[in-house]
């Protein structure tokens, strides 16, 4: 564990929230982990560095594990049970990817949805005009699954807003260049369709 900030540029990349801590595992340092990212593959691997909030802190990660489902992980430095505990809660966070790198890839993150236009997609199971715009992304909502909040273009019954899965058979299309995603819903989970 090295004290130091990552970053001597004051315009520092941004910072996604990658895991938190847990209980320590054994008596040789590692811990378990709670996992916030789609990568923890690339996230855990030896050589990796995480950041607490503030950048103030690093963790460099010996090596990872997996067991029952559970991140196991050990971060230099980190080498008894002890020391481990006391990391019990802290949230670490990796640095975010090349913005063009995702594009490339048609990759992004949760943040990037806000403000898109959320649009009918072509052959919807509503039978909805292709393309007829239902409102814009508000709000990502972490949880068991991300939901996207919508505002709605033309509120029903007082409804202002609905929230969508985020998961393809409901949202099959992302196009972020020209700022707008497609809606494949079931009938009720829109109102008034």
């Amino acid at each position: 564990m090295v004290h130091q900030q990552h970053s001597d540029d004051p315009q520092q990349r941004e910072l996604l929230r990658v895991c938190r801590i847990g209980r320590a595992q054994g008596l040789k340092g590692e811990v378990t982990v709670q996992v916030f990212t789609d990568e923890p593959d690339y996230r855990f691997e030896p050589g990796s560095v995480l950041y607490t909030r503030d950048g103030e802190q690093e963790f460099e990660v010996a090596h990872s594990r997996t067991f029952k489902n559970r991140w196991i992980i050990h971060f230099e430095g980190v080498d008894d049970r002890d020391a481990a505990e006391a990391l019990n809660g802290t949230v670490l966070y990796g640095e975010a990817d090349d913005p063009e790198d995702m594009l490339e890839e048609d990759a992004w993150y949760p943040k990037d949805l806000l403000g898109l236009e959320a649009r009918f997609a072509e052959g919807n199971t509503l039978g909805a005009p292709a393309g007829q715009k239902v409102g814009k992304v508000v709000d990502v909502i972490e949880g068991a699954q991300y939901l996207l909040k919508i505002r709605l273009d033309k509120p029903v019954d007082g409804e202002t807003s609905t929230l969508v899965p985020f998961v393809d058979q409901l949202v099959p299309d992302i196009d972020l260049e020209d700022g707008y995603l497609t809606l494949d819903p079931p009938g009720g989970l829109i109102p008034g369709w």
